[in-house]
């Protein structure tokens, strides 16, 4: 078949940047051991099985460089991923993901890219999926729960307005079509923008570009203190027993 007439695909980001600090470890919180594997591992294995996801990027500090090869060399199931070394920023540091993945946007290989945070290692395939599918259809998609215990404090800290409707607390993968957000990420480095995430990005460089909010996953929670290591342990253990997962 002519490369041409394929289909294109939809790419994956992920970023392994972060610490150990608040989760008690000497290293990066994404190597740490999870039922198994890496934290890191069970996030790129969700996406490696999303239908429809072709090219895998993992983001990785420098150093890091040594602890990411180990996981990759250490799971066959990861084979096709590849890695990029991040910036300073998250901002960079998904630049430096997208740019690796910038000729084959360009030349339509790649019509949708998926940005994950390699803290999230339980993020399921169903979840990604839905978030590609939206993205496809209106430009956009960004997965969270609800939430209806958040109020609005005053800058002052003195009034306390609330609760606060129609918050949402956002979750990744967050999904775009792969065009506007390569060019939303390139105008960002050129301005010297800093977002807090890919969808803050797309408000500010892109707005023409729609983007739903889905529901999110519940268990979809981010590995940042030790009891969320040891919440994750568990629901990936019921997983591996056949035993439905309990709401987090």
């Amino acid at each position: 078949m002519d490369p041409r007439d394929r289909l294109p695909e939809a790419a994956a980001v992920v970023l392994a940047g972060g610490s150990g600090t608040r989760v008690g470890a000497d290293r990066n919180k994404v190597y740490l051991p999870l039922a198994g594997r890496s934290v890191i591992a069970w996030s790129l294995a969700a996406l490696a099985a999303t239908p429809g996801v072709g090219p895998l990027v993992l983001v990785v500090r420098e150093a890091d460089r040594a602890a990411a090869a180990a996981v990759l060399a250490g799971d066959e199931t990861l084979g096709r991923v590849e890695t990029v070394i991040g910036g300073a920023t998250r901002q960079e540091s998904e630049l430096a993901g997208l740019r690796v993945l910038a000729d084959r946007i360009h030349g339509g290989a790649v019509d949708a890219v998926l940005i994950h945070d390699g803290a999230r290692p339980l993020a399921g395939t169903a979840l990604a999926a839905e978030v590609l599918r939206v993205a496809r259809e209106s430009g956009g998609a960004v997965p969270g729960l609800r939430r209806d215990d958040l109020a609005v404090a005053a800058p002052d800290g003195r009034t306390l307005t609330g609760p606060a409707a129609g918050l949402v607390a956002v979750q990744t993968p967050q999904g775009f079509r792969a065009a506007p957000l390569l060019a939303a990420y390139e105008a960002a480095a050129r301005a010297g923008f800093a977002g807090t995430d890919t969808a803050s990005c797309v408000a500010e460089f892109a707005p023409e570009l729609p983007v739903r909010w889905i529901p999110g996953e519940e268990r979809n929670f981010k590995i940042t203190h030790r009891h969320d290591l040891e919440l994750a342990d568990q629901v990936l253990g019921r997983v591996r027993q056949g035993l439905r997962p309990a709401a987090q």
